[in-house]
């Protein structure tokens, strides 16, 4: 009897934690807070799924316990129930019922199914080939970096994806090296992003949404791709139509940086002889996506994290610098170079310099 006490006991335990951690979470990350068109139909939808099933089960229960104590079979009383085998009545209502309730569920969710699908405004180009009236950012994943070019504006950037607010934004999906999932979890669903192909959607950021989260929603790769997996993070920066034609033509206008101080340029000497051969200083980069191996630092110095996952600091660049394997295992920096103590102290000062926004 005790055994069984101290399993209830366990039982409602991670009962109680399960109900406490299922309401935490913060808005600019959570699937449960919507922040634009496409979450709110997709978490519409999950309301309207779970309404269904817990009517479904309300109804079982209460069925089964008339049955158990209404017809419980009583002491002395042999007689048996009336037998409602082939009663065509409760036959159909018994079958019409799941069909409504599937209709009920199926078309919202076919219709918004399509609806995200929809992507013919990328079709639509003008006499330079450039995309008419959408926005479009091709997203490559890799291990474990995110990489978001805008092709008709000629940017590239890495870990920090900027958009626009109430708009369509359109993605062209592909990953590098291995399967990973785009996911940013306020903003909608997740979408595979595979070696061979690209897959195509859309999303929407409400301005009054970001508004509540200072302009940083978070993305993740939801799919399983190596130890790192759990780190493979970045930012999403929203902006009004405005602001981003004013970030997009001053990230055009950028050219080579230029290092300020005596260390800062110790530091470019060390990245130009180590580091240039795999990332690029400038956002509006040329090269062929296959000479693109690290992420694009032309806006270090304004980014929410280092490497995705840590506080944006020089104390946390140099120990990255140092030891990058030790903070995101499988990462395909390790091992690539060797530096002194000096030299990542120059480089994290000649990186942390690198601004286009801030100045």
């Amino acid at each position: 009897m005790r055994k069984r006490l101290q399993k209830w006991r366990i039982a409602s335990l991670f009962a109680i934690l399960a109900l406490l951690l299922a309401g935490c979470g913060e808005p600019f990350v959570s699937a449960l807070q919507p922040a634009g068109e496409v979450a709110k139909r997709q978490y519409d939808l999950m309301i309207l799924s779970t309404s269904i099933m817990v009517l479904v089960i309300i109804a079982v229960v209460v069925i089964f316990l008339i049955v158990i104590f209404r017809f419980r079979r009583k002491e002395g009383d042999k007689s048996i129930p009336k037998q409602i085998e082939g009663n065509h009545k409760l036959e159909i209502i018994w079958t019409v019922i799941p069909i409504l309730l599937l209709l009920i569920l199926a078309v919202p969710t076919v219709t918004a199914t399509f609806d995200f699908a929809d992507t013919k405004a990328m079709e639509k180009k003008d006499k330079d080939g450039k995309t008419k009236d959408a926005l479009v950012v091709n997203v490559r994943a890799n291990l474990y970096w995110w990489e978001f070019e805008y092709p008709d504006l000629g940017i590239v950037t890495s870990q920090d994806l900027v958009v626009p607010t109430d708009e369509k934004v359109y993605f062209n999906l592909t990953a590098s090296d291995v399967k990973h999932s785009f996911w940013i979890p306020a903003a909608g669903g997740k979408m595979d992003t595979n070696v061979e192909g690209e897959n195509q959607f859309w999303l929407e950021f409400d301005s009054k949404k970001a508004e509540n989260v200072k302009d940083v929603f978070y993305g993740k790769c939801a799919e399983l791709c190596g130890p790192s997996h759990a780190l493979m993070d970045f930012k999403v920066k929203t902006k009004s139509r405005a602001e981003f034609d004013q970030w997009a033509a001053d990230m055009k206008k950028v050219k080579k940086p230029v290092a300020e101080g005596d260390l800062a340029k110790q530091g470019e000497a060390v990245f130009n002889k180590s580091c240039i051969g795999c990332h690029a200083v400038t956002p509006n980069d040329s090269r062929p996506e296959q000479a693109r191996q690290a992420p694009n630092l032309a806006t270090f110095g304004e980014r929410e994290r280092i490497a995705g996952v840590l506080e944006h600091d020089e104390e946390n660049l140099k120990n990255w610098i140092k030891d990058p394997e030790q903070f995101k295992p499988g990462n395909t920096m390790t091992g690539t170079y060797k530096v002194t103590d000096e030299q990542v102290d120059a480089l994290a000062a000649y990186l942390m310099g690198l601004k286009v926004e801030e100045k």
